[in-house]
């Protein structure tokens, strides 16, 4: 069944080398085999998955495609910040980050673009 099945992101890049760069070094995530010449793939461990395929033309989106689950988001975010990564602040309905992270009563979460203009999120649950 899908419930205890890996799962794996294809998220669209415009720049492989870039992307690679991004996600491998300044992520950290490990390089994996990837199932198709032109395309990258990343393992963050727990059998979940981010593969990369070139798409010149295709939009990002405008939600959060991938979210990092993290037991301390305050040390996750200063090591990316030390590698270069910059965080978003919002204030939206329903959504207002204070020194970039957002915080409910069941999680804390901070958001970043990749290289590519993808969103993504690390994200610290509370409960």
């Amino acid at each position: 069944m899908l419930s205890t099945t890996k799962m794996t992101t294809v998220l669209p890049v415009k720049d492989m080398d870039r992307a690679r760069d991004f996600y491998g070094n300044r992520l950290g995530l490990q390089p994996v085999a990837a199932p198709e010449e032109g395309t990258a793939m990343f393992s963050s461990g727990g059998g979940s998955a981010i593969e990369l395929m070139v798409k010149p033309n295709a939009d990002t989106s405008d939600h959060t495609s991938v979210s990092f689950e993290v037991d301390d988001l305050a040390s996750e975010m200063k090591t990316l910040e030390e590698r270069g990564i910059r965080f978003e602040d919002y204030d939206l309905p329903g959504l207002k980050t204070v020194d970039h992270v957002a915080t409910s009563e069941h999680q804390k979460c901070a958001w970043f673009t990749d290289t590519e203009g993808n969103i993504l999120c690390l994200h610290q649950n509370l409960t």
